[in-house]
């Protein structure tokens, strides 16, 4: 292209030096101006044409830069794939970064877990602290007690541990200090440090990962609080009272409850619950073959079954059913007086006074005992009812080292009803895994920078255990018959904050011996208090 706008540029040249000549030799003005004004015209269009090309240049040397520019990006990332594979087949030789946490407050429960959500270890406690105090009067002189005392009691003091591993395998271990007066714990060999009861509340491990017939299974083992009853099955955090009725106190005491060894299974889903467990000694048991202060007994164990389900429900309605059993299969032995008994008994609906006003006393030779009883229960809104019975059996036909000849097999039996009604409007949700209701959560806490007064709550219950069988023989059993009547105010501050105000009247019916009809019953009257915090 420079090559012709050159020559151009030389033929022009030449035109005017040949035209000039021309006009020289001629002296013609009017062709030299023609002339003139060709070459004007001419170096425009070279101007024009010099633009045109240095814009064409321009434009080639910038298509040329841009492919080079994309072949050179195309490079590099093709070099980088081949790093990338190259490093993906070379193993790493240092650790793999650590998987992250999660740590979460669910009801105010410190939680750790993995980012999946498949491992956590959470942090759980309660504390039940208890003040009242008894009007106690004894019929006569000869009824034992006397007096009950008054005071306080810290009746649950637990600290703990619960989690999951690998999403399936639950786990909990818990220990409870409290149970302060219990057990008449203390410096005598083989009390524990806070009582009788105190000790391993919870130690288990439980396997969750079955789902048969469109329900979840659990299997589980070690020292756990066993879901048998309704009321035993609800937790002591959510129950309508300080105490739970006496007749299922009795029942769970035999071969079931709270600190209680066993491994078994519970299959449920939305509508129905059914469990069976075999059972062994609780905490606190002396595993001794040789002690004799206090005395060694050998190991009992038993079994409990239960169905239960929730057959009718809705937003703001259920309906709860359900039966139990329980066998105490081999009582304890006294492995140093070779006997064997069982003992059926109870405090007062409240634990101030550790002392019983209801009992067999040891029964002997007692080779077993049943224990069948049906529960029920209905929510509806705020309002809850719910009652169990029970009837108890015990055989006398163990073979030890003193029989009691003649002696039939013994009947007892007792049963609660209570209802509780929420003033603020909330109710209890149903808790499937364990067949039992969950406790009231306010729907406005308590609080003084604009909240509201949390949730109120008023209950009755009626109870009666008779432990009387046979009187009249001399192998019959005077325990007494007991009834107590309850009523009680909770307030639900927050989700971990319960105030509880009960107040109990109860009547002992009971007689010297079951052949002596003297008259050892008491009557009394109680109220009490629990500070309760719970997470």
């Amino acid at each position: 292209m420079t090559r012709r706008i050159s020559a151009a540029a030389i033929g022009i040249a030449l035109a005017l030096a040949a035209s000039q000549a021309n006009a020289e030799s001629t002296g013609s003005e009017q062709e030299i101006a023609l002339l003139k004004a060709q070459l004007k015209m001419l170096e425009q269009k070279l101007d024009k044409l010099q633009s045109q090309t240095a814009a064409n240049t321009a434009a080639t040397a910038k298509a040329r830069a841009e492919a080079k520019a994309e072949a050179k990006a195309e490079a590099r990332s093709e070099a980088k794939a081949v790093v990338a594979n190259a490093n993906a087949a070379i193993p790493l030789k240092g650790p793999a970064p650590a998987s992250g946490v999660v740590v979460t407050m669910p009801n105010n429960r410190p939680t750790i877990c993995t980012a999946d959500q498949a491992n956590c270890v959470a942090i759980t406690g309660r504390v039940h602290y208890d003040v009242g105090g008894y009007d106690y009067r004894p019929n006569t002189a000869a009824t034992v007690p006397q007096a009950l005392d008054s005071g306080e009691n810290v009746r649950r003091a637990r600290i703990g541990l619960a989690g999951k591993f690998f999403n399936d395998w639950n786990f909990a271990l818990v220990y409870d200090f409290g149970g302060s007066s219990d057990g008449f714990g203390g410096a005598a060999p083989g009390s524990l440090s806070g009582g009788g009861t105190s000790g391993i509340e919870n130690a288990f491990l439980s396997y969750t990962g079955l789902k048969p017939f469109g329900g979840r299974m659990a299997v589980e083992i070690g020292i756990m609080d066993l879901p048998y009853t309704l009321d035993e099955a609800t937790s002591s955090n959510d129950i309508l009272f300080m105490e739970r009725a006496s007749a299922g106190v009795i029942a769970t005491n035999i071969a079931a409850g709270d600190f209680r060894s066993a491994v078994g299974t519970r299959w449920y889903n939305d509508q129905l619950w059914i469990g069976g467990y075999v059972t062994g000694p609780s905490t606190g048991a002396i595993h001794s073959a040789s002690s004799a202060a206090p005395v060694g007994t050998s190991e009992q164990y038993g079994a409990v079954a239960r169905i239960a389900g929730n057959p009718v429900s809705g937003n703001d309605y259920s309906v709860h059913i359900g039966a139990d059993a329980q066998w105490l299969i081999q009582p304890p032995r006294n492995l140093i007086a070779n006997t064997q008994t069982v003992t059926l008994s109870d405090r007062p609906e409240l634990r101030l006074d550790p002392t019983t006003l209801i009992s067999t006393s040891a029964i002997a030779n007692a080779s077993g005992a049943q224990v069948y009883s049906v529960e029920a229960a209905a929510t509806y809104g705020p309002l809850i009812v719910q009652g169990e019975y029970f009837w108890y059996n015990v055989d006398r036909t163990a073979n030890t080292s003193v029989p009691l000849v003649g002696a039939p097999n013994l009947k007892f039996q007792g049963g609660y009803a209570q209802a509780g009604y929420v003033l603020t409007g909330e109710g209890r949700s149903y808790n499937a895994a364990n067949a039992a209701y969950n406790g009231v959560k306010p729907a406005h806490p308590f609080s003084l920078d604009g909240g509201g007064w949390g949730a109120w709550e008023i209950a009755g219950r009626f109870s009666t255990i008779d432990l009387n069988n046979q009187l009249g023989t001399a192998t019959g059993v005077a325990g007494g018959r007991q009834t107590v009547y309850t009523a009680a105010l909770n307030w639900y501050v927050n989700g971990n904050v319960r105030f509880m105000l009960d107040y109990l009247h109860g009547t002992v019916s009971k007689q010297a011996s079951p052949v002596s009809t003297a008259d050892v019953g008491s009557k009394f009257d109680a109220v009490a208090m629990r500070t309760q915090f719970a997470f």
